[in-house]
């Protein structure tokens, strides 16, 4: 229960060595007009206001943007907080889906919809609910992740109206700048491949944040 951005205050606390292993706490945008609209939800800030007992309301209706793990468990929590339907909006098919199988089985058993090879392009207000247009996809040749490259197919835009939307499409680091490690072009932390030290002497970082 204690924030840390300084690892020079730790330091004069006599700690002979730090690691920094804060992982990827923010979300990804997903770069679509309208994301910022009232009742469109990050993944990652949705699950935790959730895990610390905050009260969220998301409606009758949910979307959830994403194919991962924080998606899927995304839509989970949706249900369990009273949703009456959950709807996953992933831009691949089942086989591309980098979640957990055994977390998409349960998800689905427990009433979860997922509608593969579709893609946002555009959040709008409806009145109370939100409007999300989406493309239908399809794949093309594998990308630099060896995944297939969805493309979009012209003039199959439509449109599907929810209470709110949950974007879920990847996670980024959050590093204080007080650390006053060297971070590279993705914002990760760059450290010694054999001895993970970083820029700063004593402190060592691992994990998804390097």
């Amino acid at each position: 229960n204690v924030k840390i951005d300084s690892v020079s205050d730790l330091a004069k606390q006599g700690y002979d060595a730090i690691f920094l292993a804060i992982g990827t706490q923010g979300s990804a945008k997903i770069d679509i007009k309208g994301e910022d609209t009232p009742g469109v939800l990050d993944g990652i800030s949705f699950l935790r206001n959730v895990n610390l007992g905050e009260k969220v309301k998301v409606g009758d209706d949910v979307a959830i943007i994403g194919g991962g793990n924080v998606a899927v468990d995304s839509a989970r929590t949706a249900l369990r907080l009273g949703a009456k339907t959950v709807t996953v909006i992933y831009r691949r098919s089942q086989a591309e889906m980098p979640a957990y199988p055994d977390e998409v089985k349960l998800a689905l058993e427990e009433g979860v919809k997922i509608n593969y090879l579709a893609s946002p392009v555009k959040i709008d207000q409806d009145g109370d609910r939100l409007s999300l247009k989406c493309n239908r996809m399809e794949l093309g040749e594998k990308d630099a992740s060896g995944r297939p490259q969805p493309k979009p197919i012209k003039g199959s835009e439509f449109a599907l109206n929810f209470n709110t939307v949950i974007a879920a499409v990847g996670q980024v680091p959050d590093i204080s700048p007080k650390f006053g490690v060297t971070v590279t072009k993705q914002n990760t932390i760059e450290v010694d491949a054999k001895t993970l030290v970083t820029s700063v002497k004593g402190v060592f970082a691992g994990g998804d944040i390097v």
